[in-house]
This record gives structure tokens, sequence and C-alpha cells, in this order.
């Protein structure tokens, strides 16, 4: 009566029973992608318990993981872990409803021959998203008691009596099974021993009936198509408890951001972003304060393109900024951040590193530029992203720095940040590492031109994989000095007012003269095609006219409009797509579009669109009303646009709020 669900499992690729237990670690240290109405969890202790009677959890598998903040603190908790590890264990094995630290049925009993007779535990806390009402909700603990020998998780919650012990909360326990039936065909399920009695909070604690169905196709998703991503996990460098706490004070202390957001981009996306950032910048220099035993909060410097925003949540949370000057060096400054800094992504670390010792920083790159231009691949094997954060990551190795690489929490596809906060050389070298960041900087200018297969040859550690090197390492005198000058000569960074070429810049009549040709091409080609109209009971034909290739459009222009197209980004292309009223361009052929064929908005459409839309309703003349030889193919009272100047609104001025007044 306990069976919550059960799926089978086809393994073509034999990735079981390896690839369950990979499965139950994402359940376990990322609760979250399933549950989105968890932050993530707070991984405490973990290793093997005896099964027999007494006994401590054995310290060299034992470890305390926190989160990930890393350093010689957790490992010192380790042995700690251990004990306690121990010690809860001894508390609630004897209160399992069968006695004897036996499992109730349905649930697989553990144990096995010889030393399957070892179980592992982990101990893990759930951490709660922040609700928009109310007090956020307590954290919840689980002790998950893995059985190899048998293929079973068994998920024991805890809670906290008034004398600090931990007891089991029965009715809330439950399993997850592995079975092989035969050949490639495996079973997993998920049993609870008393259904009857199941709590559901909402949230640590869904329904049995999402146990079953969500929880447990996720599991066998994961348990035979576990792809390495090649990037670290979610939140890896710093707690994730810490993180989901300040996260929610900040969300709440700057929502009011979200209401009164000037710009014409999603308040949602961008607020939300960089209190984000601002969240984990906050967490980790806490950290490093107390690696590092500082009292004083450190400075930052933020060299990115962004709004200001995460400038502005620093410095309310304490942190200091410290204007550029005209040096371009930062020597009191303790952090450099690039926040999607664009041309100054693999500057940052050169920056910091010839700043000051001490000076650290915080890359967050987005656009893929070298120190010269655009970056240009060179490896096909990896994605682009991959391959420039790797470029990034290396070229923080040449300036000495020892660096590491973490995933944001952030609605962004570009969330992978790199960080240097600690040298890999003594402050004796610097002069060596400034010749060696010389050396390189010099030598990738030479290879964006001539490329060939050897690695530059630094000193210390790097991510050098792929990259080449100029034939000759060492360079003239002259250029091995960088005081006083200027570290790359011919760099051009971008103008400071760019120039507009999506022919949005491109002059009315232009336009219009282009957009009135074309369609008069479309429509005299022959064969012409009739479309069936009908309004009001009768019935008409309504000229659609040929599609054509951009090719055999461009071939019936003259050659002063063409030249005009060509120095605008896309062309001809763009200039029809921006003119979406009239033409459709699909595959690279134009069509005049037909209204009657636009799929209604679907009800699931954003408020703040569906808001836009009615504002722009009638703002502006219908072509095909003005232009077509039929018309328009719609009504007026159906037609987005104004038939004629005296069904024409008034244009308001739009402003892309979701909260809007």
């Amino acid at each position: 009566m306990g069976l919550l669900g059960a799926a089978a499992v086809r393994d073509g690729g034999a990735a079981l029973p390896h690839g369950f237990w990979a499965a139950v670690r994402v359940w376990l240290e990322k609760p979250q992608v399933a549950n989105r109405r968890l932050c993530g969890a707070a991984i405490e202790a973990e290793g093997t318990v005896p099964l027999g009677e007494g006994g401590e959890a054995s310290p060299p598998l034992a470890a305390v993981r926190g989160g990930g903040s890393g350093g010689g603190r957790e490992v010192r908790a380790a042995a700690a872990g251990a004990a306690e590890l121990g010690r809860l264990w001894r508390e609630v094995r004897g209160q399992l409803p069968a006695g004897h630290g036996h499992l109730p049925p349905p649930l697989t009993a553990w144990g096995g021959p010889g030393r399957r007779s070892e179980l592992r535990a982990v101990l893990r806390t759930l951490l709660a998203r922040g609700r928009p009402a109310g007090p956020p909700a307590p954290p919840t603990k689980e002790l998950a008691v893995q059985d190899v020998y048998n293929g079973t998780v068994t998920f024991l919650p805890l809670e906290e009596n008034s004398e600090g012990k931990y007891q089991i909360k029965k009715s809330n326990i439950y399993q997850i099974q592995l079975t092989h039936v035969k050949d490639e065909e495996w079973s997993l399920s998920i049993v609870a021993p008393f259904p009857e009695d199941w709590f559901s909070d909402g949230i640590a604690y869904p329904k049995l009936a999402w146990l079953g169905n969500e929880l447990l196709s996720k599991l066998a998703k994961w348990s035979v198509d576990q792809k390495p991503s090649g990037f670290k996990s979610t939140l890896s460098l710093i707690s994730v408890a810490k993180y989901s706490k300040v996260y929610q004070n900040l969300k709440e202390k700057y929502k009011e951001m979200v209401k009164v957001w000037p710009e014409v981009t999603d308040p949602e996306k961008f607020v939300y972003e960089d209190v984000a950032i601002a969240t984990y910048l906050l967490i980790l220099w806490e950290e490093e304060r107390k690696e590092k035993g500082l009292t004083k909060k450190q400075s930052f410097v933020d060299l990115g393109c962004g709004n200001g925003l995460l400038v502005h949540i620093l410095n309310n949370e304490g942190e200091s900024t410290i204007m550029p000057g005209d040096s371009h060096l930062f020597p009191d400054t303790d952090w450099l951040i690039g926040n999607h800094s664009d041309e100054l992504t693999p500057w940052i670390p050169v920056i910091a590193a010839r700043s000051s010792y001490s000076c650290c920083y915080f890359v967050l790159p987005c656009c893929f530029f070298d120190f010269h231009g655009k970056y240009s691949r060179r490896q096909s094997k990896k994605t682009q992203y991959r391959e420039y954060l790797d470029f990034v990551a290396q070229v923080g190795s040449v300036c000495g720095f020892h660096v590491e690489e973490d995933c944001l929490r952030i609605p962004s596809t570009k969330r992978v940040s790199l960080i240097g906060k600690n040298r890999i050389y003594p402050p004796t070298e610097c002069a060596l590492i400034d010749k060696q960041i010389t050396q390189y900087i010099n030598n990738r200018q030479t290879c964006a031109v001539v490329m060939c297969d050897r690695k530059v040859g630094f000193n210390h550690k790097n991510h050098s994989d792929g990259l080449c090197k100029e034939a000759g390492s060492e360079l003239p005198e002259n250029e091995t000095e960088t005081a006083g000058t200027t570290w790359m000569p011919g760099f051009q960074p971008r103008e400071k007012v760019e120039q507009i070429r999506n022919c949005a810049s491109l002059p009315r009549d232009f336009v219009d003269d282009v957009v009135l040709n074309v369609a008069n091409l479309l429509l005299n080609a022959t064969p012409q095609k009739s479309c069936s109209n009908t309004h009001g009971g009768n019935t008409n034909t309504w000229n659609q006219g040929e599609s054509l290739s951009l090719k055999e459009v461009a071939e019936h222009l003259n050659k002063e409009t063409l030249k005009r197209l060509k120095s605008e980004y896309g062309g001809l292309q763009t200039l029809l797509k921006n003119n979406h009223q009239v033409f459709e361009v699909l595959n690279g052929r134009v069509h005049i579009r037909d209204w009657r064929k636009e799929k209604p908005s679907r009800k699931t459409k954003p408020e703040v669109k569906q808001h836009l839309s009615a504002e722009a309703f009638k703002t502006r003349l219908c072509w095909f009303f003005i232009h077509h030889p039929d018309g328009c193919s719609l009504p007026s009272e159906s037609c987005p646009y104004a038939h004629g100047t005296e069904d024409l609104r008034q244009s308001q001025v739009i402003k892309k709020k979701k909260h809007l007044q």
C-alpha cells in the first residue's frame, strides 16, 4: 500500500547502477532542480555508519560540506562532523518504527554480507525559498541513509525537541529503490511506510503524488542521462545556507526598485540579477575576512558595463567604492569587479596584478573579447563559451593568481564567474610576473594573425591548452617594460557613442520607398497567389503576392539603394524584418504578411507584453489600407493598425514594467 510510484528504466549504455547513485546525489545536493520551492540544501556531514549496534561514523569518509566555502576551516570541521554523525546515528536508529534499527515494510531492509553491513549516511538541511509574505519557512533536516548493496536510499526527516535532541518524524519517512529486473531492464520506485499519515508542508515535503510522479520521473531520467556539463556546480565556493538568507533579505530590501525601474529592460531580470551578484560578493568577502583575519570591509572598483545598480547595492551594504583615476591602476583597492565587462574582461586580471600584490578580482564574462578585439575561436572540441572561460582563466594564471571558477544563481545563460583572490608566487617575484604578463599579451596579439601549435611556456600552472605562441619567446628589452607606457599600442576601445547600424537610423522616406518597391515586386510577380477573404458574408480575393529569395529581391533594387543598405548590419534583410507589419522573412525568402493567419496571443503571455500590445493598438496607420491594391485583409475592428487618420489613437510613452501603476 506504500508504493508511491514505479518507473521502468532501460539502460542501453551500462549507466546503472552508478547512474542511480549520481541521480541520488543530485537530489541530495541540489534538490531545487526538482522542487522549485527550495533554494538548495546544505550537506552538513556524511560518512559511513555501522549497521550493527554502537559505533562511530567513519572519520576518513566523513566530511562537512556546508554548501562549499572550502579551506582549512572545513577540513578541521570534518572530524567533528564524523563524531556528530556517529552520535546522531546512535540516537535515531533506535527510533525506527520496526525497532532495533529495522525498517518497516514496504521499505527494503538494510544489510548484506561482510563489509556490506556498513551504510553511508548524509545529514542535510533543506533550504526553502523566500515567501512573498510571512516569515521564512524554518530549515528542515534529513538523514539520508544509503545502502549500496540493496540499491536503496532512505530519507529520515528529523525534528529537534526542547532538549536539543533529534527525533525521527516517522510519518514522512520515504525510500527510493533501484531493482535490476533482467538484462538492460531496471525498475525505480519510491515507497513510504505510512502514506496515510504523511504531512505535506508544500515546501520541503510536497504531496505524495509529487514524489511518485515528478521526482520519480526526474530520477529515472537522471539515472541514465548523466552528461558532464563542463562547469562547476552552482555556488560551489560559498555557503548555500548563507546565500539563501542574505539573498532573501536583499531581495526584500530592494524590491521597490522593480516598481520604479527607469529603463526599458526587464526589471525582474536585471534588478534581481544584480541582487544575486551582490549577495555572492558579500558572502565571498565575508569569508575572505574570516580567512585572513580582516576587520575592515573590502573596497572595490566596478569596471563593468552595467547600470550602476550593483555598485549601489554594495555601497548600501557597507562596502566602499574608489573611483578610477587617470592611472588606470588601483593600488589602494582590494577588489576589481568585472560584471559583463566586455572589452575589459581579459584586462581585469592584468590590472589587478599590476595594481598591487593584494588586489583581487571577480569577473563574470559575457561577450567574447581578447586583448586586441573580438575573441577568435581556436578549439572546435569546446563550446565557444567554455573556450573563452578557459582563456580568461589562463590570463589569471599568467598574472600569478590561483583562479577559481563558480556558477552564480542568476537568470542568465552566461553565469560562470572567475575569481582570483590568492597569488601563486611570492612578492619578490612581482617583476618576473610583470614581464611574463607583457610577453603573454604580445604573444596573444601575434597569435591573432599567425597561428601555430606550440604552447606558451609560463613559469606557473595555467589553462593554456591549445593556445599558441609566436616563434621565439624572447621579447626586445623595450617591449618588456610597462611602467608609464601603453600596454597594447593600437588597442581600440569602442566609441563613446556607438553608431546605430540596424537600419533604425535610416531616413523614413528612404525606408518607405524600399518597402513600397519590394511589396510591389512581390505583388506583381507571377503567378499571383490570391487568398479567399470573407467579411460580413461577402467573398473576395486578396492578393498575397509571390515569395522571392533575398537575392532575387536585391537584384531588382538599384545600386545606390544596395550600397546604402550594405553599410547597415544585416542590410536588406534587417530592413525588411524591421517592417514586420508588411513582410515576413522565413528561411531566406520574403513574403507579404497575411494578418488573417497571425495566431492570437496566448493566454500565458506575460502581463507586461499584454499591456504593451493594448497600448500600441491603433497607434500607427495600416500600410495595407493605404498601399495594397486590395486594401487590408482584416476589417477595421480586427486590425491592430489604424484604417485612416480618424481611426488613429494617440501614442503613449511605454515603459516595460511588470508592476504597472
